[in-house]
């Protein structure tokens, strides 16, 4: 059944791209074995071409038998201008887009004051990840320190892996910092002895497994500034 339906899907993604109908007019898409979705964030530099793109994209997925999410689907004016033209139509400040895991906002750089898209990790994304932390913590609170430990440090690595980029070091902290207190709440409630563990004493078994999250994702012109250090850009 899995291989079936990645079958269909894949045909699907295929159609969605060359508009075949013939790959797809097989297929029964309403059905729950054959259903899935698709994020998709489209930028324009006007209004009236995005309402254009917006209208033929939801003929396209009627011919498939799709149709778009109506709490999901929306036109914001984001970009470079939109802060400007809407404190000049006394509007509030540009509405924000959640995508792949981030919420995604105009900003300002600090060093210049340009414009730059800043992403922060998603609110319900880390408080799902904690709560699944949490659980699994509590399942394992009787087992010894150093093999949770290890599991959970792989856990927070994971985690940096994917939402350690520019400008959402400040929301890893408070990952950071919710989780320790998390992890210590479960330590305490092992026995009464543990009741009295203080963060004094916890702080280094905190600190081992728990490491301090930095940028991993640097923007392109530091990494290529990196790899050429000491280089010459003709190699």
């Amino acid at each position: 059944m899995g291989r079936e339906w990645r079958s269909d899907h894949d045909r699907a993604i295929e159609a969605l791209q060359t508009g075949k109908l013939a790959a797809t007019d097989r297929l029964n898409l309403t059905s729950p074995n054959h259903s899935f979705t698709l994020d998709l964030v489209a930028g324009f530099e006007n209004r009236t071409e995005a309402e254009r793109f917006l209208q033929e994209f939801r003929e396209r997925l009627a011919k498939f038998g799709l149709e778009l999410h109506a709490d999901k689907t929306r036109l914001i004016e984001f970009g470079r201008n939109a802060a400007r033209n809407r404190k000049q139509r006394g509007e509030g400040k540009p509405e924000t887009f959640t995508f792949l895991g981030f919420t995604h906002y105009c900003g300002k750089r600090r060093s210049d004051g340009s414009f730059i898209v800043w992403r922060e990790t998603a609110k319900k994304r880390m408080v799902a990840t904690l709560h699944a932390i949490k659980a699994e913590l509590v399942r394992r609170r009787h087992e010894p320190t150093a093999p949770v430990g290890a599991w959970l440090k792989k856990v927070v690595l994971g985690y940096y892996q994917y939402h350690a980029v520019p400008g959402n070091l400040d929301h890893l902290r408070v990952f950071m910092h919710r989780l320790r207190n998390l992890w210590r709440a479960v330590l305490v409630r092992r026995s009464q002895r543990s009741q009295m563990l203080s963060w004094q004493r916890l702080n280094p078994l905190l600190d081992r497994w728990i490491p301090v999250p930095r940028v991993l994702h640097p923007y392109p012109s530091v990494r290529f500034a990196a790899t050429i250090q000491g280089k010459s850009r003709m190699r």
